[in-house]
């Protein structure tokens, strides 16, 4: 591989504007950014439901399975894997027949949670608002055009 062409993840300490605010078009545009990277993976629709099930609890993959309503046993298999890379869950092996493996939050994942859980109260605040706002929309987009 070229000088300059690794494709490891980078670091985006460009990600502040020069006034100090956010600017989220520049992690957004680069692939290899680290930030984005993190952000993917954490707000994919399945780790968050990983996350919020393994609240202060410790579960088996069938439970997790059993809960999560539609996540395939390969997609979960995945999840899980990338949330223990990113040190978010720990996977335990007991030595037992059949293999007992349960998962769990780390304590970096239990910040993560605190996080989810303000995200899914807003929703629950604003859910009537974003119903409303889509019937309206959902309308004006039936409406022949005149």
């Amino acid at each position: 591989m070229e000088e300059g062409t690794s494709k490891s993840p980078s670091h985006c300490a460009g990600t502040y504007g020069d006034g100090g605010d956010p600017d989220p078009f520049q992690w957004d545009t680069r692939e290899d950014c680290e930030v984005r990277q993190i952000l993917d993976r954490v707000a994919d629709k399945w780790s968050l439901l990983v996350i919020a099930l393994l609240d202060r609890r410790v579960l088996r993959f069938t439970e997790l399975k059993r809960e999560i309503d539609g996540v395939s046993q390969r997609m979960l298999t995945v999840t899980l894997r990338q949330l223990e890379r990113d040190g978010l869950v720990k996977r335990t092996v007991h030595p037992v027949v059949p293999p007992r493996v349960e998962y769990e939050l780390t304590a970096l994942g239990g910040t993560l949670h605190t996080t989810i859980r303000s995200l899914v109260t807003w929703t629950e605040e604003h859910q009537n608002e974003i119903a409303a706002a889509r019937e309206e929309y959902d309308a004006r987009e039936a409406a022949p055009v005149a």
